[in-house]
């Protein structure tokens, strides 16, 4: 019997499309050696260094899904930026036999123009019958997927984490799964270590060579976070004995 999950399969570049590999952004390796990538039917995380490429693919992805690229349901479509990179035009989606029921793309630096827009056309029921800008970022995300998330949907997040504290992150988590237990598939580009704990997710990492799938205690911010908290005093002498402009206390150049 066939499974409506992943509603999102893969993804690659057309075969046939006619790609410049050494402008932007199939220069990013990332890019360059995409190949097949296949999603998990739950979860897939995007990690990898600033630049590696995570948003430019999750991005790219979102608008040949038919998404706006400030970000919102494919209803909504507001386009106040104009550093959308035409990765989208090229990409080839292969899909569920089943259309997800709802869907969602986030971008954390646009969220703002969505919550603005929201308050302006008082479309707010879905949000929790407040506005957005009423509620700090975090909450505002969190209404989210409390509220607006309705299931069996696929949701696109990026950079979730931006709003969010340790605690709420985990309150995310605890959404999150409570979402892919009614059937929803997310594909979230993160530096969160507590967000990438989600068991047997998909971590795809995005590196000067491409892309790789690691384990949780293979990426690069559980190690750096275990290391930093098991180590901190050590850490921060080492990061900071050493720092550009320390001089003897109360001295002026």
């Amino acid at each position: 019997m066939l499974a409506a999950k992943p509603y999102l399969q893969s993804v690659r570049i057309r075969p046939d499309a006619e790609v410049d590999y050494d402008a932007y952004p199939y220069s990013i390796p990332a890019v360059r050696e995409l190949g097949l990538l296949e999603f998990h039917p739950d979860v897939t995380f995007f990690v990898g260094e600033n630049g590696s490429g995570k948003s430019t693919l999750l991005e790219g992805i979102a608008l040949a899904l038919g998404y706006s690229p400030e970000g919102g349901t494919r209803n909504f479509q507001l386009a106040t930026t104009q550093s959308v990179s035409p990765l989208h035009e090229v990409l080839r989606l292969a899909r569920s036999f089943r259309k997800p029921r709802d869907g969602y793309f986030l971008r954390a630096e646009s969220f703002f123009n969505v919550a603005t827009f929201m308050d302006e056309v008082g479309y707010l029921e879905s949000y929790g019958g407040r506005s957005l800008h009423a509620r700090s970022h975090g909450e505002a995300f969190m209404a989210l997927l409390i509220h607006k998330f309705r299931g069996q949907g696929l949701y696109l997040l990026d950079e979730p984490e931006a709003a969010l504290s340790p605690q709420r992150q985990l309150a995310a988590l605890s959404a999150i799964h409570q979402l892919v237990q009614d059937k929803s598939q997310f594909i979230i580009a993160t530096h969160s270590p507590i967000l990438l704990s989600y068991p047997h997710a998909r971590i795809i990492r995005f590196g000067s060579t491409g892309l790789a799938q690691v384990a949780f205690e293979d990426t690069e911010h559980f190690a750096v976070t275990r290391d930093f908290l098991n180590n901190y005093p050590r850490r921060l002498e080492q990061l900071l004995q050493d720092a550009p402009g320390d001089g003897p206390a109360g001295s002026h150049t």
